[in-house]
């Protein structure tokens, strides 16, 4: 049986030629080491994974990388895994590599069960502080803001800047940055398609 809690992580892939795509995700861990990963279709993880048929399980407290990959910054630093073909993030406390064992296809996202061929621990990690998981949150509606109504993106946001003001790095402090960019391009791409009709 699956657990059905989600964790947010950041998968790394590379397609045929070996480039990189980093994206954040929400996994499942399963019994004897199996993660479950439901990409979206379409996807560049996804079209990454059945081509190369593996991924790294990225586990990570810098939440820039969480900001950057919704906010189009995609490119960071990797290092190659040890037991499958592929790249993971050098920032990462931990990650996972893995290897697809099965797929349930579905037209909007598609179940895929892995094995782990291997786990290693890079750094200790601390602990998450507020501005980190706001940082996460963020993130999380950013990359639904053509989904969400503004009002609501904005009294989410006015709340977890509550976090960001009282508990956030520098580093938080530069991926909240982007993410209230984002919100604000959009506003404008929405002003300018209105006044265009």
């Amino acid at each position: 049986m699956t657990n059905d809690v989600i964790y947010e992580c950041v998968v790394s892939t590379v397609n045929e030629q070996g480039q990189a795509n980093v994206a954040p995700l929400g996994v499942r861990y399963a019994p004897e080491g199996r993660v479950v990963l439901m990409p979206f279709k379409p996807s560049a993880t996804l079209n990454n994974i059945l081509a190369t048929r593996h991924a790294a399980l990225n586990i990570v407290t810098d939440t820039r990388v969480f900001a950057g990959c919704v906010t189009g910054r995609k490119t960071w630093a990797m290092q190659a895994m040890d037991q499958a073909p592929g790249l993971r993030l050098a920032c990462a406390q931990r990650h996972l590599e893995l290897q697809l064992e099965e797929l349930s296809d579905d037209p909007q996202r598609p179940v895929l069960r892995f094995i782990t061929l291997r786990e290693e621990t890079h750094s200790p990690f601390n602990g998450f502080n507020r501005a980190q998981a706001a940082v996460v949150e963020g993130a999380v509606l950013v990359s639904r803001l053509h989904m969400l109504p503004p009002e609501k993106v904005d009294s989410e946001m006015a709340y977890l800047q509550i976090a960001i003001g009282k508990t956030a790095s520098a580093a938080e402090h530069e991926a909240w940055g982007w993410l209230q960019d984002a919100v604000a391009q959009h506003r404008l791409k929405q002003g300018a398609a209105l006044s265009r009709t």
